[in-house]
């Protein structure tokens, strides 16, 4: 039971590229619909988010790209790697990231990260992101840059 406290909260799966590659607009947290096998590979961490988006078709969210692991002991019931995974969200919500993602250019829905909620369950952090230019992630790596120095000069006083 000890060790079911230390999962739940631990999990967290990010995807580092995201705030590199977009600027995000609006955050969502969305259910994840699994099979058994996939939500332990997720408990012990072995899921990945490159390479990842989400796109809405017949009024339903999914996320597509999403690589998780095969279960050690799944045997014959295994769950496939990479296949397209249902996310759960408000009617209100999904209707909303479809009308800006198709009407506006630029605009995408990308996962952020995944992790395990306090009741146990596997959720995902959604985004409704819009892509930055070459000049824009450099100003980004300045910044971040900065940040770092800053940090090291007040490191020294």
């Amino acid at each position: 039971m000890a060790k079911d406290k230390k999962t739940k909260g631990s999990i967290n799966i990010k995807n580092k590229r995201a705030q590199f590659d977009y600027f995000f607009i609006d955050t969502y947290t969305a259910g994840m619909v699994l099979t058994g096998t996939e939500i332990k590979s997720i408990r012990e961490g072995r899921a990945s988010l490159v390479d990842t988006f989400c796109y809405v078709h017949n009024g339903e969210m999914w996320v597509k790209g999403m690589n998780i692991s095969p279960y050690f002991y799944g045997s014959y019931n295994n769950h496939e790697a990479r296949r397209d995974r249902k996310l759960l969200l408000n009617k209100k919500e999904i209707k909303y990231l479809e009308q800006n993602t198709k009407h506006q250019s630029g605009f995408t829905i990308i996962p952020v990260r995944v992790f395990i909620n306090e009741k146990g369950f596997a959720k995902m952090e959604i985004a409704l992101a819009k892509g930055k230019k070459e000049y824009d992630k450099r100003n980004t790596l300045k910044d971040k840059e900065d940040r770092r120095e800053m940090d090291r000069a007040m490191k020294h006083f």
